[in-house]
């Protein structure tokens, strides 16, 4: 990985580790937690690809394994976080743009799900039953309705950092629906607007030069 991802994912792990331990833990809503290190990891492994989603998803498991009040083997979540991690690294487009924010939304559905399913399994191989006690069933229902109202107002900020850090072009041009702005324009009608108001520019130019020419062509 290049210094500049390596930094940036870890600031941003870090940051989401300590939201998470220290906000979001505490607000004792019902059933799962928001689990803002997910949503950090999809946000870049939507941009860097399932290698490094993998890689970032490992090491931010084995933080949130190792920080307090940590309650389970280290390595269970660094386990989950690294396949969920490869997994929605393989959603990222070739061309680095989304027509839409359903695929987006649907990652987080699929990886709250797929999360919460893998870390109850490697828990019940080790012996661990507290999902039985508290109901899979609306745990995974849950997770998947937190993280998907948490995720808006997250994944897109995450991707746009991620992209800049990387000097993608597509991070500063205002062309097309690219993975972080697409999440928000999507079904607003933005980018038709946008284009059509460069159409309409681009023909009074057009009409403009034409007129320049035919006066052009009287004075001679």
């Amino acid at each position: 990985m290049k210094f500049n991802r390596i930094l940036l994912s870890v600031t941003l792990v870090v940051v989401a580790l300590v939201i998470q331990v220290s906000v979001l833990a505490r607000l004792q809503l019902p059933g799962a937690v928001p689990d803002l290190v997910l949503l950090t990891v999809l946000g870049l492994a939507l941009v860097y690809g399932p290698v490094s989603g993998s890689l970032i998803g490992f090491g931010a498991g084995l933080l949130a394994d190792l920080a307090p009040p940590a309650d389970h083997a280290a390595g269970r979540y660094a386990l989950v976080l690294c396949v969920i991690g490869y997994l929605a690294g393989l959603a990222r487009p070739e061309n680095g743009r989304l027509k839409s924010a359903s695929g987006p939304m649907a990652v987080v559905v699929a990886a709250a799900i797929g999360t919460t399913l893998l870390y109850a399994g490697v828990g019940a191989l080790v012996g661990d039953t507290a999902a039985r006690h508290v109901g899979l069933g609306f745990l995974l229902f849950t997770a998947a309705v937190y993280d998907l109202l948490l995720a808006p107002f997250t994944v897109p900020l995450i991707m746009a950092l991620a992209r800049r850090a990387e000097n993608d072009p597509l991070a500063d041009t205002g062309g097309g629906t690219d993975v972080a702005t697409g999440w928000l324009a999507s079904g607003t009608g933005l980018r038709i607007g946008t284009q059509r108001g460069g159409l309409l520019v681009k023909a009074a130019r057009t009409r403009a030069s034409r007129a320049g020419r035919i006066k052009g062509v009287k004075r001679l």
